[in-house]
């Protein structure tokens, strides 16, 4: 299934991974699969997928438990912020006040339980109630001895008591209780009767019956005693109740999973085992008697009559991206690396993800035995000359991805390893200049500069000034040919123009930046992240705000100092993000900026002097404030954005300008009756003016492209929607010169 294509300008796309899935839950006939992100419906018998995230209107990404209410119509989503959140009929309704609870304690939400029209809570301070009907919360219960807070697992109830599987053991009220937050209402159950003293992880109502796990054993209330009912030793993920049947995930220490189906006498009536889908099962349950299994690693899938499975597989990323992102010939990729502040690795092997044309494809250590111990891959490459990738695994060498894909790997004869960890062969950095060499960060190498040059042969460079572990990660080339190297620890920069040739030492210029007047003048010597604009000038977002040099053709020379952009609020001024860190910054077809913060995004003008935009998760559908890196794609405009709960991205106005206006589109066109959005005219010459007319030259709107794309919100001068009909673009081109350029087809009802 592919994923859904490019939006409008203003629109916004999600990039999450769907292979995870953590709960299920049922209603309308369908079944509805929680990924630690988001969620998808599939409708049994035709296939078809819907994705919910917050980029579709949910409140957060991160889910932590769903649950669907008795009549099957009202999904509760709990997210691992204990916010909630109610899809009805298409839409959705947040409750928020939990989240927003000051109070001390565990919140967090571990189960939930539907009766009639409430959602029951199990959390780490105990009961929360919540009416569905009205969307709010309507008690909270805390019920540990002596009125403490307890976790509570699980919640049911049966017609005369409810039951409350506690850390405490199980604890019970009659249901007629006049005051069910008073916890001396609660009697403890555990320890008497033959239950066993002791925290419990669930309890459940089996067909009127009341089943209690505690560890791998599950006991049944029968009348006023408690006998056991099932168990085989392995260690238990979940138990769960689903027409009128026990469904047992369970997981031994070797990795071993399986999943048996009890009736209510427990006797095993079926075993899932051995096969792809029960790798680690989250939970299963029954529709019209068919097992649904969610899997942590297997995603979602649907078991018939005999063995054989379904696996519902959305065309999703593996994972979430945390390294470098790269656009190249309209295709996107993503990298999974990481390291911590202390550019130590993370043994992340989720590999590479690319989206091309709609469909992912995830490039790793699972699909590929030959990149098992490539790493963290942090950094990428687009070779020019056959559009092949090149990236950087922080521990396992370089990769060089052939088409088809085939890999060639570099470590031992081509990098160091890293002084101290001699297996360790850190890449942090590749960048190829204008001659197609290819240079390359080898982080904590004796000689940390490697170069692979057009001809396929080698070259090492040692620096002529001393940096803390060696440390050299992000690469950017000017217009003259200096590599600028972003060197981490607190190293500041590095600059190194290799002159005439890079065989040649003889004329190689070097120089190392940081703080202070005549020494680069930068924010901080803890560099983040560096940028090239279209003037040629090198941005360098650092622990403390933005550094802009504007004479990069003296910096290994005769020097050039770093200038802080100004930026107004209000009365007053101040640096570009001062007291704050920048860890990405990409530069638009229009020039501006576009940087990633904790804070979230920020659009700023070419000049860095104002700033156009700031989005956040409370302002758009941004998936995280926290903002790792960020990527453009020149062509369509849209931005992608690495966050610390997932990729997204966002259809901006600006657009890589072209020469001419040969390769002009207009989306969409024809414009649909009822488009409230707005419409992109790509492809034209840099910052044209673009005119729109009725057929006998009358202007309608005019405007000037950002960078190659100019947008319309299908209104006149008047802000009234034009009538049905057709309309010609007119771009302006430089020297006045102006041609039709394309035509708009209107359509109103």
């Amino acid at each position: 299934m592919a994923q859904p294509g490019p939006v409008p300008p203003g629109q916004w796309r999600e990039h999450l991974p769907y292979n995870s899935t953590i709960d299920l839950a049922t209603g309308d006939g369908a079944v509805i699969a929680a990924t630690p992100y988001s969620l998808f419906r599939v409708q049994p018998a035709t296939g078809e997928i819907s994705r919910y995230s917050k980029i579709t209107g949910l409140s957060e990404t991160g889910i932590s438990v769903i649950s669907m209410d008795e009549a099957g119509t009202r999904l509760l989503i709990a997210y691992q912020n204990s916010n909630l959140d109610i899809l009805y009929r298409q839409r959705i309704y947040n409750i928020p006040d939990i989240k927003r609870d000051n109070s001390a304690g565990d919140k967090t939400i571990y189960a939930c339980w539907p009766l009639e029209n409430k959602f029951y809570l199990s959390t780490g301070i105990g009961i929360i109630v919540v009416d569905a009907a009205r969307y709010e919360i309507s008690d909270t219960w805390q019920i540990g001895n002596g009125g403490n807070p307890v976790k509570v697992n699980g919640f049911t109830a049966d017609a005369v008591y409810f039951y409350a599987a506690t850390e405490q053991g199980l604890k019970r009220l009659p249901r007629n209780s006049t005051n069910p937050a008073d916890y001396a209402n609660w009697q403890t159950v555990s320890g008497s009767n033959g239950l066993p003293a002791g925290a419990c992880q669930q309890v459940l109502n089996l067909g009127g019956s009341i089943i209690l796990q505690q560890q791998d054993r599950l006991y049944k209330l029968e009348g006023s005693t408690w006998t056991l009912l099932y168990t085989d030793g392995w260690p238990v993920v979940n138990v769960h109740v689903s027409e009128n049947k026990l469904l047992i995930s369970a997981r031994q220490s070797n990795g071993i999973s399986r999943i048996r189906i009890l009736q209510a006498d427990g006797t095993v009536v079926r075993t899932l085992e051995n096969s792809a889908a029960v790798s680690f099962p989250r939970k299963a349950l029954l529709l019209n008697n068919e097992p649904w299994v969610a899997d942590q690693y297997a995603g979602l899938s649907r078991f018939g009559a005999t063995a054989t499975f379904t696996n519902y597989t959305l065309n999703a990323p593996q994972a979430a991206g945390s390294g470098e992102m790269l656009v190249y010939n309209q295709v996107f990729y993503a990298s999974s690396g990481a390291v911590n502040d202390a550019w130590n690795y993370q043994y992340n092997g989720d590999g590479i993800f690319r989206l091309q044309e709609g469909e992912w494809t995830n490039i790793n250590r699972y699909r590929f035995p030959v990149l098992d111990s490539l790493l963290d891959i942090l950094s990428l490459a687009a070779d020019k000359r056959d559009g092949t990738i090149w990236a950087g695994s922080y521990g396992g060498g370089l990769i060089h991805m052939k088409n088809g894909p085939s890999f060639e790997l570099f470590k031992q004869g081509y990098l160091d390893a890293t002084v101290g960890d001699p297996g360790s062969y850190r890449v942090a950095g590749l960048m190829f200049d204008s001659g197609n060499n290819l240079w390359i960060s080898n982080f904590g190498a004796a000689q940390p500069l490697k170069l692979r040059k057009a001809d396929g042969s080698w070259k090492s460079f040692t620096l002529p000034f001393p940096l803390f572990e060696n440390a050299l990660a992000q690469i950017i080339v000017d217009d003259f040919d200096t590599k600028w190297i972003v060197a981490p620890l607190g190293n500041g920069l590095v600059c190194f123009n290799h002159g005439t040739s890079p065989d040649n030492t003889g004329d190689d210029r070097w120089k190392k930046l940081g703080r202070g007047t005549g020494n680069g003048n930068l924010p901080s010597d803890n560099v983040q992240c560096l940028a090239k604009d279209k003037s040629g000038f090198i941005w360098v977002g650092t622990d403390n705000g933005i550094g802009v040099f504007q004479c990069p053709d003296q910096v290994v020379a005769a020097g050039c100092d770093a200038v802080w952009p100004v930026v107004p609020a209000g009365n007053f001024a101040g640096y570009l993000f001062q007291g704050q860190t920048v860890r990405s910054i990409a530069t638009d077809g229009a020039d501006r900026k576009w940087v990633a913060t904790p804070a979230g995004v920020f659009l700023i003008s070419a000049s860095g002097e104002k700033v156009l935009e700031h989005f956040t998760e409370a302002n758009s559908p941004l998936l995280s404030n926290d903002v790792l890196k960020i990527a453009i794609d020149g062509h369509s405009g849209e931005v992608y954005f690495a966050t610390r709960k997932g990729t997204c991205s966002y259809r901006a106005e600006a657009t890589a300008g072209g020469s001419n206006n040969e390769e002009l589109l207009v989306f969409p066109n024809p414009v649909p009756p009822g488009f409230a959005g707005t419409i992109a005219i790509r492809g034209v010459v840099n910052n044209a003016i673009v005119k729109i007319t009725e057929l006998d030259g009358k202007l309608v709107y005019q405007t000037r492209a950002l960078g190659g794309q100019a947008i319309w919100d299908g209104r006149n001068y008047r802000g009234q929607r034009i009538s049905t009909g057709v309309y010609l673009v007119l771009v302006q081109e430089e020297g006045g010169k102006e041609r039709a350029a394309a035509k708009i087809f209107f359509i109103n009802r």
